[in-house]
Formats: C-alpha cells, sequence, structure tokens
C-alpha cells in the first residue's frame, strides 16, 4: 500500500480528532495547556470542532535573561482569540521561581532537571482554580520527529553516533569529571543502554531507531512523567491525546520521509493546517522557556551558589574543583542542549534535601 502525504495526514487527523473528543468526555470544564505551538493550538482547535464550549487556556511566561525571551504570548493568545478561550495568561517574577522551586521538587518522583518542571508546576496550580481536567500536548514531537535530532540522524551510517552526538546533553568523560569518583559507573551506562535499543530488530532506518526510543522509553519516563507529577501535586488530571494508542501506531507507520521535512512533524502540520491558524505552525520550535535557569545571573545565581556550598548539603557528590569551575563562569558552561550545568547540579541536591535523603 503506497500512501501519499495527503493520505496520511488525513489519516492522522481523524486519529487526532478521535483521540481528543474521547478525553474531554465526561470533563465539566475541559482546559488546555496552552503554549501557542503547533500540538497545544491543534487540541484546541479540535476541542472546538467537537462541540466544547466554555474551554479556558492557559499559557505562562518568565521574566527575560540572557539576551533570551521568556514567553510565547504572541502565539499562545493567537489561538485564544481565534478561537474564543477563557484565556488565563500567567507572568511569573524571578522571586517567585525561586520560593516555589522546593514544593516543586517535593512534587518529583525523581530528580528532573529541565526548566519546564516548575513552569508546569506553577501552572497547574493557576488551571486547578478552574478546571480539573486539562488536555496537554505531550508525545506529538517523539512521534512525529518534532525534534532537531531526528535529521541528524536520519540516515546515518553510524545511528548510535549521530543520536548521541545530537542528543545527550553530557558526555561519559564530562560526568566523570563533575562527581567524586565513588559516584563513577565503570561504563558509560547511558551509551551502552542506547547502543542495545538500537541494536534491536523492529526499526531498520537510522531515524525509527531514534524514535521508537524516544516514543517508548525517553517519552514516558521524561515530559510525561514531568506533567504528571507537576499536574498531580495540583490534583489536576493531565489527559494527552497524542498519547492514545491508536494514534501512537498509526504514528508509527507513518514513514519518516512525511515527518522530517518542514522542519520536522511536517504530517502534523499539514493535519494541523486543515483547522488551526498557518501562523502557528509557521513559526520557530518553541517549549517552556525558563532562561533564568539557564542564564543564572542575580538572585537566582545566589541561590545555586548557596544550594551547591552550603556545607550541610554537601553530600559527597560533585568535584570540588568542577564545581569551582563552573561557578566562576556561571553564564559560560551550557550543554550542547543549552542548559545549564550549575543549575543541573543545584537541582539534583535540591531534590535530595526536598526528599530528606
Amino acid at each position: 500500500m503506497n500512501l501519499t502525504l495527503e493520505d496520511w495526514r488525513d489519516r492522522v487527523l481523524d486519529s487526532t480528532r478521535d483521540a481528543v473528543a474521547i478525553r474531554q468526555r465526561a470533563a465539566v470544564d475541559v482546559g488546555v495547556l496552552l503554549s501557542g505551538g503547533v500540538d497545544s493550538s491543534l487540541l484546541v482547535g479540535l476541542l472546538r470542532e467537537v462541540g466544547v464550549e466554555n474551554l479556558s487556556t492557559f499559557s505562562i511566561g518568565f521574566q527575560d535573561a540572557g539576551g533570551e525571551r521568556g514567553d510565547e504570548f504572541q502565539y499562545s493568545d493567537l489561538i485564544a482569540k481565534h478561537y474564543g478561550t477563557q484565556h488565563h495568561q500567567l507572568r511569573i517574577q524571578e522571586s517567585e521561581i525561586i520560593e516555589q522551586l522546593p514544593a516543586a521538587f517535593r512534587a518529583m518522583s525523581e530528580p528532573m532537571v529541565s526548566h519546564d518542571c516548575i513552569a508546569f508546576y506553577l501552572l497547574s496550580r493557576e488551571v486547578a482554580k478552574h478546571c480539573k481536567v486539562v488536555q496537554s500536548g505531550q508525545g506529538a514531537d517523539e512521534l512525529f520527529a518534532g525534534y532537531h535530532w531526528y535529521p541528524q540522524v536520519d540516515g546515518a551510517a553510524d545511528p548510535y553516533t549521530a543520536y548521541r552526538d545530537a542528543f545527550f546533553d553530557r558526555s561519559y568523560e564530562d560526568y566523570a569529571a563533575t562527581v567524586q569518583p565513588k559516584w563513577l559507573t565503570e561504563n558509560d551506562a547511558a551509551g551502552d543502554f542506547v547502543k542495545e535499543h538500537f541494536a534491536q530488530p523492529g526499526a531498520d532506518a537510522a531515524v525509527d531507531k531514534a524514535l521508537r526510543l524516544d516514543s517508548t522509553i525517553m517519552l514516558v519516563d521524561d515530559p510525561v512523567k514531568r506533567v504528571d507529577n507537576m499536574t498531580m501535586a495540583w490534583g489536576l488530571e493531565a489527559r494527552t491525546p497524542f498519547l492514545d494508542y491508536r494514534l501512537v501506531e498509526l504514528s508509527a507507520r507513518v514513514p519518516g520521509k512525511f515527518k522530517l521535512p518542514d522542519g520536522g512533524k511536517q504530517v502534523l502540520k499539514e493535519a494541523a493546517r486543515l483547522v488551526i491558524p498557518s501562523e502557528v505552525i509557521d513559526r520557530k520550535k518553541g517549549y517552556f522557556p525558563v532562561p533564568g535557569l539557564k542564564h543564572l545571573q542575580g538572585d537566582t545565581l545566589n541561590w545555586v551558589r548557596e544550594l551547591l556550598l552550603d556545607p550541610s548539603q554537601d553530600r559527597g557528590l560533585f568535584n570540588p574543583a568542577m564545581l569551582d569551575r563552573l561557578l566562576t563562569d556561571p553564564q559560560g558552561q551550557l550543554t550542547p542542549l543549552r542548559g545549564s550545568k550549575l543549575w543541573q547540579l543545584a537541582a539534583l541536591n535540591l531534590w535530595l534535601s526536598e526528599q530528606g535523603i
């Protein structure tokens, strides 16, 4: 069966429409976590299609830092206005991030360094005042190749090395230089895990190996767990239509050549064009940015410094020489995925403290 892009587009749209409709059943007050990207905007459009009238949408923004914008309100506002939703725009100041981070880390089932944890935590606090069920766009990037590393892996002679170079946040050597010797694994456990997964049968193309790993392992243990932990902290139920098993199975059958073009997620974007304004589709990919946790400065940097240098918090985890190096140049120490190395170490310390470990 030789299906065209239009054939796959129609199937994806039908399946997504069904997944959204199923997840709004028995929900009196329905909300959407609206980033203003294609995924969450499509959920809003489809909920309107299935007749949800009192639809609430929620967006969050933070202070700019390091020349990086802390909100994407121009896109979420566009969708909220287009569909006439009851829109709630949340602006968070630096002081509130520092104040609320410990509570967010208490809600984590394991250490999570992603900046959007605090975004989801504070957003969920607001959403819970208005509704008990919220729909969220997790999964679309992993199922339809929305991340920057998929084109780098596609067609690679050595898929593992290509994936590692594009996706891993630290090398084994960097990890070895960061932790004290007693916490060092004898082998590159993360690398070995990916190698073994890529070697399993059932995914021949390099990009399909990456998509399979991301959708079955990374997605479940990272974005989904983050959102679940942060929403449940406020008694909020997050429903994720893109993870409907029928849509997941369909996405696995869509050839990579219909996912990778158009900056990724081509087939999903083509489906979205039949529903939502094109302005939110033909835009640079966004996320929940918290620039203040990447470009550490001011009160946040002081807070992180105290967290890492407080003698009562010293668990013998980190190499003091590495800590000194990071603290000497806090703005210059970003990982390949543009995360702050200092923040990652502070986050681990904070999680252990809040869990009483």
